[in-house]
């Protein structure tokens, strides 16, 4: 059996998932070529060759829209590192991996500075569970470095994983201005003060 002969989801579901899916994949490209500010429903739209009513079908806003491309990129971000063994090794790696998609952090800061805004709160949304998932995640992988290590410590691992994720963060922000900030770099100069 060929590929193209493996059953899956066929008739007009499959090419909504199909089509939502092309949205999601181009719109950062509308966004490097735009700019956020040039990023309007009705502008992705017409750069990929799609109604603003068939937008709306899948999107309910211009923000739903790009918190999910985020939300998209973050479950792939997660696939991509979740076999490296700590919290820096996967986060050096997702730099490495941003600093080739300016488009994709840019998006990223200019959506979770607005998140603070009222009216934003599909980005609020997703922004706070995205905090919460990660300091839980990165506060866990580091009790298991230390227990793997045999090494304590008294530190708030919730309070470190804080810190860690606004260092990376901040040095993302900084990128953005200077291209000669070496976030992988300073992130490995974080986990050696650590």
């Amino acid at each position: 059996m060929s590929s193209s002969d493996t059953p899956g989801p066929r008739g007009p579901y499959a090419k909504g998932v199909q089509r939502r899916q092309e949205i999601l994949d181009q719109t950062l490209e509308v966004i490097e070529s735009r700019g956020i500010d040039g990023a309007s429903l009705r502008a992705i739209g017409e750069a990929i060759g799609v109604s603003h009513a068939a937008l709306r079908h899948y999107f309910s806003s211009r923000e739903a829209l790009l918190v999910e491309v985020l939300r998209q990129r973050d479950q792939e971000s997660v696939r991509a590192v979740e076999h490296l063994p700590g919290v820096f090794d996967r986060l050096t790696a997702s730099a490495n991996d941003n600093v080739r998609e300016p488009a994709l952090v840019t998006l990223y800061t200019t959506l979770l500075g607005a998140s603070v805004e009222s009216g934003n709160e599909t980005a609020r949304d997703f922004f706070s569970a995205r905090f919460e998932q990660a300091r839980t995640d990165f506060a866990t992988l580091l009790r298991d470095e230390l227990a793997a290590s045999g090494r304590h410590s008294d530190a708030d691992l919730d309070q470190v994983a804080s810190l860690i994720i606004a260092a990376f963060d901040g040095l993302q922000v900084q990128w953005l201005l200077d291209r000669r900030i070496d976030i992988a770099g300073t992130l490995r100069l974080l986990e050696r003060v650590l």
